[in-house]
């Protein structure tokens, strides 16, 4: 429990705040190509931001590069997210590459590079007891719940690997978690589009 709580108070944060910077200056042309492409095929703004839950539930802004389009129906209302998703969409999607602006909200002190996702607001008032303990850390960029699926497992698998993580931080366990979290990336497994369907939302 020493060497957890050594590691989860005094060195996490740090190691978080050099490696991610480290990361944004060596993908940096990287950085600059998807944006580049984003404005081309999808338009503007580049980046995408939403307000997500954190630590303590204290809300904060994600950064993220878009993946939708902004087209309406005859209306003038947003079309379905599935129908916005397009095919470069998808590819940044299952890349991950929409996820690295969020290297600024780690070294901001927003996220972490291992914890539960940053799941949406409106949830908040659905959790229950235990489930809300997935922010007793920072959420992370990665977490064991995307090792264990990505975004096919159900929601209260989804919560029970959030809590076992927040019970059992360890370095040699995020280190083990970002090798899983590049395999799952590069093989691109567990990867579901229909997650952005309304039946799919989590209800409580």
């Amino acid at each position: 429990m020493k060497k957890r709580r050594l590691y989860e108070d005094y060195f996490k944060r740090p190691i978080d705040f050099i490696v991610a910077l480290i990361a944004l200056v060596a993908f940096s042309p990287i950085f600059v190509i998807v944006s580049i492409l984003v404005r081309i095929y999808l338009g503007k703004p580049v980046i995408f931001k939403q307000d997500r839950p954190g630590y303590k539930g204290k809300v904060f802004t994600l950064y993220k590069f878009r993946t939708m389009t902004d087209k309406k129906d005859s209306e003038g209302n947003l079309l379905p997210n599935e129908l916005r998703l397009t095919s470069f969409g998808k590819t940044l999607r299952s890349t991950s590459l929409d996820e690295l602006p969020e290297l600024v909200n780690i070294i901001k002190g927003d996220m972490s590079i291992v914890g539960p996702r940053p799941l949406l607001v409106e949830y908040l008032s659905l959790y229950n007891s235990f489930q809300k303990r997935r922010h007793e850390v920072r959420p992370g960029l990665t977490g064991l719940a995307q090792t264990m699926g990505r975004n096919t497992i159900e929601w209260d698998e989804k919560f029970n690997y959030d809590i076992q993580y927040v019970d059992n931080i360890t370095f040699l366990g995020d280190i083990k978690i970002l090798l899983m979290t590049l395999k799952t990336v590069f093989t691109r497994e567990g990867i579901n589009f229909s997650e952005n369907r309304k039946s799919n939302k989590f209800t409580g």
